[in-house]
């Protein structure tokens, strides 16, 4: 083998040989792609206004879910349910219709339902976040998750965790809702087995023992 081989040397437009080994090349590379992922965000007008654009390399980012603070360094266009399910390992949500119609991935944000795989993670920053993991407290289930038991209110249980959490914000809102509350209250979660009925027994059940 011959000794240029073994180092081969990169050309400059300057000289026939740049003395920059393979070796060094690939690390100055390697640097260079590097460095947008640690870099801060570009700013662009937009409206008058500059404004940051992220991305399309991981950017670091926080969260407040469930009472924790995590950290993470993703891209821009990660889900904030990619994120806790496999960033996290909060696998609570599910995936189902991934296009915000079924409400499977139910989350409260701000004390507010959200889909999960419609909110994109970097946007969910700094916002308070709960999933259906911060109901059970000391090994005992939330009075939701028991009338869900008691009720008959799941089958194959896959949606049920994005019920669970949407009933308990619409409980917290309308403690002593009418049976067209509840209906209503229900409308933007869908349950494939059909459990309708002993899911609103369940809301019903914890209103009346709250009452």
């Amino acid at each position: 083998m011959r000794d240029d081989d073994e180092n081969p040397k990169v050309p400059n437009e300057n000289s026939e040989s740049s003395g920059v080994s393979r070796r060094d090349f690939l690390k100055i590379s390697g640097i260079s792609v590097a460095v947008p992922l640690v870099a801060g965000p570009k700013m662009v007008m937009a409206a008058g206004q500059e404004v940051p654009v992220y991305g399309p390399g991981k950017v670091p980012m926080e969260f407040a879910i469930n009472g924790k603070n995590y950290k993470a360094n993703l891209e821009p266009r990660v889900t904030l349910l990619d994120a806790l399910r496999d960033q996290f390992e909060l696998t609570g949500a599910k995936r189902v219709c991934d296009r915000a119609e079924c409400g499977a991935c139910t989350v409260l944000m701000d004390n507010k339902t959200v889909y999960s795989c419609s909110v994109l993670a970097i946007e969910a920053q700094h916002k308070p976040i709960a999933t259906v993991e911060s109901l059970m407290q000391d090994g005992k289930l939330h009075p939701v998750q028991q009338a869900f038991v008691e009720n008959d209110g799941s089958q194959c249980g896959f949606c049920t965790p994005g019920f669970v959490v949407s009933c308990k914000a619409f409980l917290d809102k309308h403690p002593h809702p009418t049976p067209e509350d509840i209906r209503r209250g229900l409308s933007g979660n869908l349950c494939r087995c059909g459990t309708y009925d002993g899911i609103r027994k369940a809301i019903a059940h914890v209103a009346q023992k709250g009452a």
